[in-house]
């Protein structure tokens, strides 16, 4: 049943024609501008980006962590909880790459500002917002999803194994991050990308869960990790989900920005 879900979107998500970054829409604005993707934003259009980058990180945490929340005995199991995480994420980003660039996790607007795709006043708006989006995914999950199942996995908060060491936890999230990171940069930054949206973004986030979700929960995301942990008030492992996936997805972004990208003679 899984697999055939999986199939399906599979199919429908490559037949999608969609703005990669490139697209991001120009016309109408004026005045001193944010820059994202190197495209300029003036104040007038950024409550619509703020709003985009709220939904997205409250979307992203409701299907994400709610699949860990729906995961009861019998449930979803690993595959089932990688592939709502997977797929939520590729649709997640493929609707909205055209006006916020999909952003909904702060380890990934950290390695494109050090790839210089956006500006520092557009990282402090996106993480501020990201955050506040995770929080309100978290909430709402409380909210609507089932209290005992929500409380017993701490509002799908991710937990480290006890057999995984602190070092060895933050080691494998700045893995899985590159990994997540560079598929951003190969499918959906690069001016040489394919046109496939958000769809292999997902995929990384699919697989990144496979190999990781029982060693860490393979979160990759502050963001995801940050807004179930406030509102189930549960902070093990916390500083995980932060040093990890900021590692890793600065260390894919100078590997991208200096060797992989297609060179730019205006940035180098």
């Amino acid at each position: 049943m899984i697999a055939a879900v999986a199939a399906h979107i599979g199919l429908i998500s490559i037949g999608l024609h969609v703005f990669g970054a490139e697209g991001v829409r120009t016309s109408g604005f004026s005045g001193t501008p944010f820059v994202i993707f190197g495209v300029p934003f003036t104040p007038q259009s950024i409550g619509v980006i703020t709003c985009s980058v709220a939904v997205v990180a409250a979307l992203f945490v409701f299907f994400g962590a709610g699949s860990v929340v729906m995961n009861v005995p019998g449930g979803l199991g690993t595959i089932g909880i990688a592939l709502a995480h997977g797929i939520a994420m590729a649709i997640i980003v493929s609707m909205t790459l055209n006006i916020s660039g999909g952003h909904m996790n702060p380890a990934v607007t950290a390695a494109l500002w050090l790839a210089r795709k956006v500006d520092k006043r557009t990282v402090g708006m996106y993480v501020v917002t990201q955050l506040i989006g995770a929080v309100l995914g978290a909430l709402l999950i409380n909210a609507v999803l089932p209290h005992a199942a929500a409380r017993a996995t701490s509002i799908g908060t991710p937990m480290v194994a006890t057999s995984v060491t602190f070092t060895q936890a933050v080691l494998i999230e700045a893995t899985l991050t590159f990994f997540l990171v560079s598929a951003v940069f190969g499918t959906a930054v690069s001016s040489e990308a394919p046109k496939i949206g958000g769809f292999g973004i997902g995929l990384a986030i699919f697989v990144d869960i496979l190999i990781g979700g029982s060693l860490t929960g393979a979160a990759m995301n502050p963001a995801r990790a940050f807004g179930p942990a406030l509102v189930a008030w549960d902070w093990h492992g916390q500083a995980i989900y932060w040093i990890g996936p900021l590692l890793g997805g600065l260390a894919a972004a100078a590997v991208w920005k200096w060797v992989l990208l297609p060179r730019d003679p205006t940035n180098i």
